[in-house]
């Protein structure tokens, strides 16, 4: 809400209020620039569709697991240290690495399915309105207004794992637990506008690497989805308790 209220109240400081006038500023992108980002969606949304193949193969196979997890993270290094003229092979590599991290959550879109399906489309919509709302949001706003975020986002998720990490090893409680969920929520939904900014600024300077650009992208993406599918199952679960409770009491 706080990144809506301040694009907001730029908008109207600006120019008086939300007029077409506003929807305009996409002119500040250069047609290079705005070449570059349809490729960065294109490759998002084809690493989604491997994504969704990757979980499917769960389904069908019970692949996923830390076998997978281990996969991603090699597809991804290998992606990251290879040139950039070996566009076909970083390519694959990325697709390989979104059908790997959706292998690895597949128990967790199993569990969903098990459920109610329903938790599992609702929250794939869900993320991708919000996904799609901050990134029109980066993109209409003046250049560079929202990348100082990306240091105090950086410390909220440095933060955020030490919690894990400390919760792991000496225990944490269901209020910790939600905490970590909802605040990691709020850091990543945050780093869609800093990351799609970033992108744009870095473009602008010449960096035209979409493969890389919609590898960042993703692991928005999938860390927004992964977050809001918990919390969804876990009010669902909850739900389900308190009704089975005043089953027995009744």
């Amino acid at each position: 809400m706080d990144t809506f209220s301040a694009f907001f109240d730029s908008r109207s400081a600006s120019s008086g209020g939300w007029t077409y006038d506003t929807l305009k500023n996409f002119r500040q992108i250069s047609p290079l620039v705005q070449t570059h980002l349809k490729q960065v969606y294109l490759s998002l949304c084809c690493a989604l569709v491997a994504s969704a193949v990757g979980a499917y193969l769960h389904l069908l196979w019970n692949i996923g697991g830390l076998l997978t997890t281990f996969a991603c993270f090699g597809s991804i290094v290998w992606l990251l240290s290879t040139p950039p003229y070996e566009e076909r092979k970083r390519v694959a590599l990325l697709m390989a690495a979104a059908l790997f991290e959706g292998a690895s959550i597949g128990p967790l879109v199993d569990l969903a399915i098990e459920i109610d399906p329903s938790i599992l489309i609702i929250a794939f919509v869900g993320t991708g309105l919000a996904f799609g709302c901050f990134t029109a949001a980066a993109m209409l706003a003046r250049r560079r207004e929202y990348l100082y975020l990306g240091a105090l986002l950086s410390s909220g998720l440095s933060m955020l794992l030490w919690l894990h990490f400390a919760s792991s090893i000496f225990g944490g409680s269901a209020a910790v637990f939600k905490f970590e969920l909802y605040f990691g929520l709020l850091i990543f939904v945050g780093y869609i506008v800093v990351d799609t900014q970033d992108i744009i600024e870095k473009a602008h300077l010449g960096d035209l690497d979409y493969v890389k650009h919609a590898l960042t992208l993703f692991t928005d993406f999938v860390a927004v989805f992964v977050r809001i599918l918990i919390i969804m199952l876990k009010n669902s679960m909850e739900k389900d308790e308190k009704m089975k409770k005043k089953k027995r009491k009744d």
